[in-house]
């Protein structure tokens, strides 16, 4: 008999944890035995001990779902987690990742994506939305970068203002830095991009996920 997936949710949002709750309670190979409000509630119950997976929001009531994974991987639970949130930022991606978080999907995936997401996690894989899979492997690429290649972040707030096409002066006036200032860390950035103009800078500063558009 095929094993049945037994599934946790801390989810502050009643609407969405109940609808959570009907779709995977209609799979056959799994079943949810707890539903939590609050990271707190979750604990509180001894159902969490024995999850296989728990689908955690981020921003919840008291302990924010990130802490609320590393509560749990230090206790030593065995559960896989997935984390399911409206936050799609580098921070946040990185941060639950690092804490344990096997999984990482938008509230908006559909049932039947969130569906294969659990098997797949239950057996072993890592699901995620497509483009937050993208971030991941940008964002630990940019943090394996070594220190001399990182830019600061007076680098990165110049990058910023230069995608914006300000001249050096208006940068200048807007960061409280003088111009000469300005190209000080222009050539920083440069050398650390191993570019020679702003487009270029720019352009590296996308692809590498540093700068938003």
């Amino acid at each position: 008999m095929e094993k049945i997936i037994k599934v946790g949710i801390v989810e502050d949002n009643p609407y969405m944890r109940e609808g959570w709750e009907t779709f995977i309670d209609l799979e056959k190979d799994m079943c949810v035995i707890g539903s939590y409000e609050s990271v707190e509630d979750a604990w509180d119950s001894d159902d969490l001990k024995k999850c296989d997976l728990i689908i955690m929001d981020i921003e919840l009531p008291g302990i924010s779902g990130i802490e609320g994974v590393k509560k749990i991987k230090k206790k030593g639970l065995s559960a896989e987690i997935i984390m399911a949130t409206v936050f799609d930022d580098d921070d946040n991606i990185f941060n639950a990742v690092k804490a344990g978080a096997v999984g990482y999907l938008l509230k908006k995936t559909s049932p039947e994506d969130m569906v294969k997401a659990i098997r797949q996690a239950f057996k072993g894989g890592s699901p995620m939305t497509p483009n937050i899979a993208r971030k991941v492997i940008q964002t630990f690429h940019i943090k394996s970068l070594p220190p001399e290649k990182q830019l600061s972040e007076r680098e990165l707030e110049i990058l910023r203002e230069l995608a914006t096409g300000r001249s050096y002066a208006e940068i200048g006036k807007r960061i409280f830095l003088s111009v000469d200032g300005v190209r000080h860390h222009i050539r920083g950035i440069y050398k650390k991009l191993e570019v020679n103009s702003r487009t270029e800078a720019v352009t590296k500063g996308i692809n590498r996920n540093l700068i938003a558009v």
